[in-house]
């Protein structure tokens, strides 16, 4: 079988386990706990995900998405990230549920609790709650409030695959926030799509 057939059928297996776990009704973290198992499981494949199917950017650029498969313009969709080193994405929240599989490399994700009362608009406090090494092998899971960062440090470009209950064009809520001024606002989403 084709590298480009391989990965279509495993991303529709991922694409139809999904819908059988979600299918019951509302989204438990037990749930999402098996999503992230199967996206380890893809992302494990790493020869599916190379350079020469999926181009690195050219220097010039820090990311390049790759949408893999989608069940349709509103529903689950699967993207490989290919980042150079030194993108960093200020805390944001995503709306949906989000599991991230490292293909190549490691991204370090700080995760971060809203601690204020959210009386004020625009303003917000959030304390970190913990870091996690996003490296070949490991995943990591989100509910659709969890706020995260995003950093890629050292000097090679890295590969994840990210899974999301909605693309990310249709997510129009987000909220970007900014620690050293304690404030929050509607993320401008800027995807890149090839």
């Amino acid at each position: 079988m084709s590298l480009s057939k391989n990965r279509r059928t495993l991303s529709e297996i991922l694409l139809a386990e999904t819908r059988k776990l979600l299918a019951p009704g509302k989204l438990e973290r037990t749930t999402l706990k098996q999503i992230e198992t199967a996206v380890t499981k893809l992302s494990d494949q790493v020869e599916l995900w190379g350079e020469e199917d999926f181009p690195a950017p050219p220097p010039t650029e820090q990311q390049n998405r790759y949408l893999i498969a989608q069940d349709d313009e509103s529903g689950l969709s699967l993207y490989l990230n290919v980042i150079r080193p030194g993108k960093k994405i200020p805390p944001h929240n995503h709306t949906t549920w989000a599991c991230i599989g490292a293909v190549e490399g490691t991204e370090i994700n700080t995760l971060y609790d809203r601690v204020d009362d959210r009386s004020i608009q625009g303003q917000a406090k959030l304390v970190e709650k913990a870091v996690v090494e996003l490296e070949p092998g490991t995943a990591l899971a989100m509910m659709a409030d969890d706020i995260h960062s995003v950093e890629i440090r050292g000097t090679k470009v890295i590969r994840h695959l990210h899974f999301y209950g909605k693309p990310l064009e249709s997510l129009t809520g987000r909220i970007m926030y900014d620690l050293e001024k304690g404030t929050c606002r509607i993320m401008d989403i800027g995807v890149k799509t090839k």
